[in-house]
């Protein structure tokens, strides 16, 4: 009897973004408008982003976490990154969801971010 491999097995923790996306650049430059409040770096570069979809109508997704679950700001940060992206000139609707999984760590930081911290 031959074992099922698991379900998930080979399919990212992490979805893949939309780079390819004409609007993707725009998204991440809103997304780096936003600052965890504790920290002196923007989300994106803090690897707080894990996935911005953008489909063909221009609707953005985004797929993101905070550094711990007990951070002060969680109720509010989904709302400060929706704001940012949804001025953007022909972006139809921003959602933004919260995720724990995969946990952040501060290997997901940019080498940017880490050289502002004093880790590099």
């Amino acid at each position: 009897m031959t074992e099922n491999p698991q379900p998930f097995e080979g399919i990212p923790l992490i979805a893949p973004s939309t780079t390819d996306h004409p609007q993707y650049d725009a998204v991440v430059e809103a997304c780096r408008s936003v600052f965890d409040p504790e920290i002196p770096v923007n989300i994106f570069d803090l690897g707080l982003i894990y996935t911005i979809d953008i489909d063909e109508e221009n609707a953005v997704k985004i797929v993101m976490t905070l550094t711990a679950p007990g951070c002060p700001v969680a109720g509010e940060m989904p709302g400060w990154v929706a704001e940012a992206v949804e001025p953007l000139a022909g972006i139809k609707q921003v959602d933004v969801e919260l995720t724990w999984e995969p946990p952040w760590g501060m290997d997901m930081m940019s080498d940017e971010a880490r050289l502002e911290l004093g880790f590099m």
